[in-house]
């Protein structure tokens, strides 16, 4: 009905306009054509070649007057006529153009738009229990195609949203679920025993497995509202933290007691955030890399070009499960919920915290063995 009142509107705009230029030289056009030709009688021959006088012989004074008159009446009558003649084959003209106007435009509509019928059709079927559907638009290219396929590609990524926080829930419930298990063993085998060395090993069994919950508690917080976005900005001396978090974990217990060394080596870089969350992510990547080391190892950390960059040594990584390093829960091998196990949220948090930022998270399997972590600021507005 738009495309259609659309061109309705354009015709009787055309219409009115050639109305109107008619109208405006239309006398002075019948008036000039009459004043060259006989008013009465037929012409003869030599009329259309010259002009003649209307009364045959001199005209006298009153002749010219009635001569005037003549072709003034005439004029105006002729123009009337024409002036109505045109009107109505306008109307007749624009009424026959409405309406198939209206039928091309219903037609054409139809053709043009039924892409946005599929479109809104899936989008209404769509739901959490098939996402895996797509449009697939079989069209030539156009901003119709495009739209489907922009459709389809954010299908693609709400499926692996949707399918992330599922994992995420599973997970989240499996790792909460197993320091219960062993609190709940640990509390049944303690009150079974009077023997107060296997009551004081039961007793630090429980505060271990206390202090893992409420890590991995912590860190399913500290996820949560990094991927929530930044509440407040300020610049913060990213090389600085750095060292710091270098220093801090290279003299830690974990480092001394498997002789573990943490070198930093930074430029000066500054960056736009939120201190707190930016000492997370640097302690964050140092303590991994500390933690999944092997003993006399080495820790690299480097800031250049915007870029933060943590370096370990350690087990072998295999290449192919790097790109799933930063889900929540993955590790390399299987819990086995040992003392200084790790929640399995570290790089995670890191990669939450570094969108935040506007940061882009990449990693690498070192060809000895180890892996290298690169956060690099800036890479996205």
């Amino acid at each position: 009905m738009l495309y259609g009142g659309l061109l309705v509107l354009a015709g009787g705009m055309l219409i009115g306009l050639v109305n109107f230029l008619v109208r405006e030289g239309l006398y002075s056009s019948i008036s000039t054509a009459v004043a060259v030709r006989p008013v009465s009688g037929a012409p003869t021959p030599a009329a259309s070649a010259s002009p003649v006088p209307a009364f045959p012989g001199p005209l006298q004074p009153g002749d010219q007057v009635v001569r005037s008159r003549t072709i003034e009446t005439f004029t105006q009558a002729a123009e009337q006529a024409a002036q109505n003649r045109l009107l109505t084959v306008s109307l007749i003209t624009l009424g026959v153009f409405a309406v198939i106007s209206v039928a091309l435009a219903w037609w054409m509509a139809g053709r043009v738009l039924r892409p946005v019928g599929v479109i809104t059709h899936t989008a209404r079927r769509l739901s959490g229990e098939n996402l895996h559907e797509r449009i697939a638009l079989d069209a030539p290219a156009g901003e119709l195609k495009q739209l489907a396929d922009t459709f389809d590609d954010m299908l693609d990524r709400m499926e692996q949203l949707v399918g992330a926080q599922k994992r995420f829930a599973a997970n989240a419930a499996h790792e909460l679920r197993t320091p219960l298990a062993i609190q709940r063993a640990a509390a049944e085998i303690g009150l079974d025993t009077s023997d107060p060395a296997a009551v004081a090993r039961i007793r630090r069994k429980l505060i271990e497995v206390a202090d893992d919950s409420e890590r991995l508690i912590e860190g399913l917080l500290l996820l949560s509202v990094s991927d929530q976005g930044l509440e407040r900005r300020e610049p913060v001396d990213l090389a600085a933290l750095a060292r710091s978090v270098a220093t801090e974990c290279g003299t830690s217990k974990d480092a001394r007691a498997r002789d573990i060394t943490v070198r930093a080596r930074t430029a000066p870089l500054s960056v736009d955030g939120d201190p707190v969350l930016l000492a997370h992510l640097v302690r964050n990547l140092v303590s991994n890399a500390v933690r999944h080391n092997h003993d006399s190892g080495h820790v690299q950390v480097d800031i250049h070009d915007h870029t933060l960059t943590v370096t370990n040594t350690g087990p072998h990584v295999p290449p192919e499960t790097v790109p799933y390093l930063f889900e929540p829960f993955r590790r390399l091998r299987e819990r086995l919920s040992g003392p200084g196990e790790g929640a399995g949220l570290g790089l995670s948090i890191v990669a939450s915290i570094a969108r935040a930022h506007g940061a882009r998270t990449e990693a690498e399997a070192n060809p000895r063995g180890g892996l290298t972590v690169r956060v690099t600021f800036g890479a996205y507005p």
